[in-house]
């Protein structure tokens, strides 16, 4: 692949002059604490390695992606998604599952979390030796028929054998629900149908629901209305929001869900995953900003930004790009010029 000048040298700057002025200027413990803990803890998952490259054009090599969740690893998080068994005739970019998975250094105190679409994605998990499995729905019909062929009726029936498999085998299973607040075919979405199919899967064994805004309508108004429609049929502690920030609202829907308790955040390191519905569009969002705005919340993540931002600018120059988040662009250039004073303390956190 090619790869931009301009994505060359913020690399070679993160080596030397970046690496020197962000450790001085952020104040970041890597450790990461169990969420139990505190109702200040925001549990990070990041869907990079899976969700974010899946829909790359150019074939990303198992090495690259390796090593990718080997850098993730390295940054404090304890949830790190990290491929999809699935046909590699319909999605080319994770035909290589078993060999990431299996050849990616695993932190006993990481999770690595892999999509199975059907059973025979389980099973392959299960041979490679997966502690924990996504599946999804969608809470639009419509969207349903168009992504996976069959209504959302239909494809509770496709999970339910998998989820019991899942659980026989001791192994985790989370849920994504798809298109809770707009669907690109019938607009919008109405909150009970979200809370009907949030609290199946959850009765049927998902430990946790992750709420994912697909288009990146969701505004703080729609998703306030969200989660008081959810939260009445699925436990708050179970739940989990999955922003896209195609309309730029992705960090205020994810504030908003904080202040309604909930503790789980999905993002993807620089912001990678875009919006197939709107071209041109950013899709996820970048988890280096969402590290910031939490620690300048005073929330703990366990996330080192240093190494965050270390990590999306590496994925961003294997993927010839700049990188997408907003917070380590800002970051880089200041490294850059130098106007980054050794005694300042990144992000300015609030008196609250």
């Amino acid at each position: 692949m090619n790869v931009r000048p301009v994505s060359r040298i913020a690399m070679n700057l993160t080596r030397g002059v970046f690496q020197q002025s962000i450790r001085r200027s952020l104040n970041t413990n890597p450790a990461a604490p169990a969420a139990s803990l505190s109702s200040k803890f925001v549990k990070i998952v990041e869907v990079g390695p899976r969700d974010g490259l899946q829909n790359e054009k150019s074939v990303i090599p198992a090495e690259t992606k390796i090593e990718f969740i080997n850098r993730l690893s390295d940054t404090g998080l304890s949830v790190v998604e990290a491929t999809s068994f699935v046909s590699p005739k319909w999605v080319p970019q994770m035909g290589d599952a078993t060999k990431v998975i299996t050849s990616i250094k695993k932190n006993k105190n990481i999770n690595y979390p892999c999509l199975t679409p059907n059973l025979k994605g389980l099973d392959a998990a299960i041979d490679a030796g997966v502690k924990e499995v996504a599946v999804f729905l969608a809470a639009s019909d419509s969207f349903s028929k168009k992504n996976i062929n069959c209504t959302v009726e239909e494809s509770f029936d496709r999970v339910r054998p998998l989820i019991t498999k899942a659980k026989e085998h001791g192994i985790l299973v989370r849920g994504y629900v798809s298109c809770v607040v707009g669907c690109p075919y019938e607009g919008p979405i109405s909150p009970r149908k979200v809370a009907e199919v949030s609290k199946k899967l959850y009765d049927m064994g998902c430990y946790e629901i992750s709420l994912g805004d697909t288009i990146g309508v969701g505004t703080p108004g729609t998703f306030h209305e969200l989660l008081q429609a959810v939260s009445q049929v699925v436990p708050v502690k179970a739940l989990a929001v999955h922003c896209h920030d195609t309309y730029g609202q992705a960090l205020a829907n994810i504030h908003c869900a904080l202040e309604m308790g909930v503790r789980v955040v999905d993002s993807s390191m620089a912001g990678l995953g875009g919006c197939p519905y709107a071209p041109g569009a950013s899709g996820n969002v970048a988890t280096e900003d969402v590290v910031y705005m939490l620690q300048g919340m005073h929330y703990d993540t366990g996330v080192d930004l240093k190494k965050a931002i270390e990590t999306g600018n590496w994925i961003s120059e294997r993927l010839g790009r700049a990188n997408g988040s907003k917070a380590a662009r800002a970051l880089t250039l200041k490294a850059m010029s130098a106007a980054c004073p050794p005694t300042s303390e990144l992000p300015i956190k609030s008196k609250l």
